[in-house]
């Protein structure tokens, strides 16, 4: 199982913020995203303008990283100004 945590202005469209999803191979964090339908949509966006940092157990990550079974997977958004740069028109 991998565990996806949303931090900062990030949350599913349901307002959830933590999710677990089951894996059977290494997968890149994209596809991870992808596989999670409408819930997380609006993250491939955030990704794609680069106001998402990525991170898998803690460590530094990209959106084309290899999310593995156990990993932990964080999702922190910022506009790389310092601040969220994620209003309401973006989420």
């Amino acid at each position: 199982m991998v565990t996806i945590v949303l931090t900062g202005q990030l949350q599913t469209a349901d307002g959830e913020r933590d999710l677990a999803c089951e894996i059977d191979q290494p997968i890149p964090v994209r596809k991870l995203i992808q596989r999670q339908g409408v819930q997380l949509r609006h993250l491939l966006q955030l990704l794609r303008e680069k106001k998402v940092l990525v991170t898998i157990n803690k460590r530094i990550a990209s959106e084309d990283s290899l999310v593995q079974d156990g990993d932990a997977v964080r999702l922190v958004g910022h506009d790389g100004m310092g601040g969220s740069g994620l209003g309401p028109s973006h989420i």
